[in-house]
């Protein structure tokens, strides 16, 4: 059974959301500040964390990057900010999706469902391991070794370079790319792409300005290179 945290101060919007997850067999549980979500999510280790910005404490921002410094677990963030600028942050801090206020219940368990299938197994059996002088991506283990070393990547990370290397070199369009990442509802969320494969390159070139290996084609999309 998934387990989700829900992150808000609003009794209003967490009391929804608890009745709606479970009723459809989620197990949920909440918290009201970013203390108390840190706290809930080490002690009960939730598969998705659905996390308000607008929290007492502390900006939720910091909620994710607390939460990156040593977890995977998807993160939706639920928030009345709307500014571009805000969503990028969020997205940058390690968030895998952004739904704002006031929202659709259906949309959001849609999220909600994608965020927790992109974190799941891919499930295809399969053993292929990609080398590149530089690092190693074990597509049935879901790792990436870089310097004898694992890399920690979020679900949404894993997944974009995922799709990119199973490509095999072959360029894949942005639409395609954000649809086959973020679900079909996504189409032209351009600067999504661009802050995630930002951080990718931070995390795997050895010169993330001069990449190597995550190729952009302007105006068309991305490729992966061995």
């Amino acid at each position: 059974m998934t387990r989700v945290l829900v992150v808000d101060d609003d009794p209003a919007i967490v009391r929804a959301l608890v009745l709606n997850l479970k009723a459809r067999s989620y197990e949920v549980d909440s918290a009201h500040d970013g203390a108390g979500a840190l706290r809930s999510a080490a002690a009960r280790h939730p598969d998705v964390v659905v996390l308000d910005l607008g929290l007492p404490d502390m900006d939720g921002v910091e909620v994710i990057r607390g939460l990156r410094g040593w977890s995977r677990v998807p993160i939706l963030v639920l928030s009345a900010r709307h500014a571009s600028g805000e969503k990028v942050q969020a997205l940058d801090a390690g968030a895998d999706d952004y739904v704002t206020k006031p929202f659709g219940m259906d949309e959001l368990l849609a999220r909600l469902r994608a965020a927790v299938r992109r974190a799941e197994p891919a499930g295809d059996g399969g053993d292929a391991v990609v080398e590149t002088d530089g690092f190693t991506v074990d597509l049935a283990a879901k790792k990436v070794n870089r310097g004898g070393k694992d890399v920690r990547l979020t679900p949404t990370e894993w997944h974009l370079l995922e799709v990119l290397v199973r490509a095999g070199g072959r360029l894949v369009a942005q639409r395609q790319l954000l649809r086959e990442v973020w679900g079909p509802s996504y189409g032209t969320e351009t600067n999504y792409l661009r802050v995630y494969m930002a951080q990718l390159r931070r995390k795997l070139e050895a010169d993330p300005s001069r990449p190597r290996h995550l190729i952009t084609e302007p105006g068309m999309g991305y490729r992966f290179e061995k």
